[in-house]
């Protein structure tokens, strides 16, 4: 066991509590991480407000980098003082999805992730439940081997934890899940962090228009920077209207990146005919959409989702690192600011305001 400091979530709606914990000793196939960086994702807010149902207490966080700091008896890739990003969607590699190439839909995740004891627990012994089984708002964390992904050295963990959820997400979704053709034409509905990463991808996929829609001016503003050619703003009128009045039709794909059943309905009233709406943002729980059934039978448009980028997260990861490298992924103009830990509750509060991309947290200071 390991003593360390966690943010633990204890109730909805309520400020998450530093505390110490214990964190076990890894499993034969499992490293412990010295985690250094994490970036606050919309979804940990959706189970800090309850839209998203999870039981207290536990750890939330799941976009990390950091250092490997011991590993298990049976792990072979990876070795003491390697830099890690972690992987949210492990898998067997040996079911129907994973034999695909389809790793997010792996059909034994749950039994891949089972482990004989908790991996966090308060001093006296009580467990304590860890998001995606990675709770990463502790300055320690356990990952199985084919849950983390190396991270090349001359890429700064600040920027290098979004590519374990926020920039998969998005440019996988553009690549794996939508397979934008170039020169294709693209609407992005939420311009967060994740439809940032999407507008990047559609960028990087060719796209000759690149639609970005939002409420707030100043994200739309950044998304420009990311590659948007035209912009809308969803409060002033109809978003469906004004992209055909910008394009003269709809578009050939659109994201989105909110979750929200209405901005869900956007994404298929945006497209032209025979066009690909995908959802990427997370709902909440018991969200119902109202679909026009006349866009399928006689339009032809499609409608798909697209979880954690749809694909091999551990290839991907280093692939997107390598267009970072090259400067054609922007990570760093992502990164709006770099928070200490004690301050991780403000951060979640600046996620509100359109000044805002990702909110990266320093775990160690």
């Amino acid at each position: 066991m390991l003593r360390t400091r966690a943010a633990v979530m204890v109730a909805v709606n309520e400020p998450l509590v530093m505390t110490e914990i214990q964190v076990d000793d890894p499993e034969p196939h499992e490293v412990r991480i010295t985690v250094l960086h994490v970036g606050l994702c919309h979804s940990d807010l959706h189970y800090l407000t309850g839209s998203v149902p999870i039981e207290t207490p536990v750890v939330l966080g799941h976009e990390v980098a950091g250092v490997v700091e011991s590993v298990g008896s049976a792990v072979t890739g990876l070795a003491r003082g390697d830099r890690v990003v972690g992987v949210l969607t492990p898998s067997c590699g040996r079911c129907t999805p994973c034999e695909a190439g389809r790793s997010t839909q792996c059909q034994r995740v749950d039994e891949i992730r089972r482990r004989p004891r908790p991996a966090f627990q308060y001093a006296d012994g009580r467990p304590i439940g860890r998001l995606g089984d990675i709770g990463a708002f502790s300055q320690h964390i356990l990952l199985r081997e084919n849950a983390v992904s190396k991270l090349p050295e001359d890429v700064d963990t600040h920027v290098g934890c979004l590519l374990s959820c926020c920039v998969i997400t998005g440019v996988g979704a553009v690549f794996r899940g939508a397979e934008v053709r170039p020169g294709s034409t693209v609407a992005v509905i939420g311009c967060g962090g994740v439809g940032s990463a999407i507008i990047q991808g559609a960028r990087l996929a060719g796209a000759s228009a690149i639609i970005a829609v939002d409420l707030d001016e100043k994200r739309l503003e950044a998304a420009r920077a990311y590659g948007a050619t035209h912009a809308v703003n969803g409060g002033a009128g109809d978003v469906a209207t004004a992209v055909r009045e910008q394009l003269g039709q709809g578009v050939d794909y659109s994201f989105e990146a909110v979750g929200s059943a209405r901005t869900a309905e956007t994404a298929l009233a945006v497209l032209r005919p025979a066009g690909t709406a995908c959802l990427v943002g997370i709902a909440p729980d018991g969200a119902r959409l109202s679909l026009p059934a006349e866009d399928f039978f006689f339009q032809e448009k499609r409608i798909i989702g697209s979880y954690m980028g749809s694909g091999q997260a551990r290839e991907d990861i280093g692939q997107f690192a390598q267009l970072y490298r090259q400067g054609r992924l922007l990570l760093d103009e992502m990164v709006t600011k770099v928070i200490g830990f004690h301050d991780l509750n403000e951060g979640f509060d600046a996620m509100t305001s359109g000044d805002v991309t990702r909110v990266v947290v320093d775990l160690q200071s």
